[in-house]
């Protein structure tokens, strides 16, 4: 793990290798799964605001489910998340032309209606974050529909911190980011790595 502020990183950032290959899996995070996706309380109010934006790219039934409970929920393990349609896909996901899911937030934020690009959960996966009691805990989150991210992260040798750049960014900063980076050539450079993963 890496220390910096009150964050402790995984190596897994460093070590494994992602790159979003939407064409291949058709964004099927975005389906699948068995809770929406975890919202911070103040992405509450962005959302609510670009809302009657939103819905008429949203299904009928996501649609009566945001009518019927909002667009967020409580999920078992009490975490705040997005609604969810049928136990499966989240209220603001939408299949396109090409039968990719995409995020309608996301796509209001594109088409410059709101400044809230999408829940930060959503734009820093693979990662996840997790609330211990002194720190917050960064971890690279392992899933199988992700494969696909998988292998051509190694095939182009993305590691997840780089693919993410933008998003961790967003959520931490530029100064917490470089400190990242320069724990990542220390990381590279050590016996450690060199001995576990080679030209990973």
């Amino acid at each position: 793990m890496i220390e910096i502020g009150n964050t402790l990183v995984s190596l897994d950032l460093l070590a494994e290798r992602f790159v979003c290959d939407i064409a291949r899996c058709k964004g099927i995070c975005c389906e699948e799964g068995d809770s929406g996706a975890p919202l911070e309380l103040d992405e509450l109010e962005p959302i609510e605001a670009v809302l009657p934006k939103l819905l008429p790219m949203l299904s009928a039934q996501a649609r009566e489910v945001i009518e019927r409970q909002g667009i967020a929920y409580t999920d078992e393990e009490g975490d705040l998340v997005t609604s969810i349609v049928g136990n499966r896909e989240c209220v603001f996901a939408y299949r396109d032309d090409q039968g990719v899911w995409q995020c309608a937030i996301e796509k209001a934020y594109e088409q410059g209606l709101t400044p809230f690009r999408k829940p930060v959960s959503c734009h820093l996966y693979p990662v996840r974050l997790r609330k211990r009691k002194n720190f917050l805990a960064v971890e690279y989150h392992r899933w199988e529909v992700c494969s696909d991210a998988c292998r051509l992260g190694a095939q182009l040798k993305v590691p997840v911190y780089k693919f993410l750049k933008d998003p961790l960014i967003r959520r931490f900063g530029q100064e917490w980011y470089q400190e990242l980076e320069k724990a990542a050539t220390a990381f590279y450079d050590s016996e450690y790595y060199k001995k576990l993963f080679g030209n990973k």
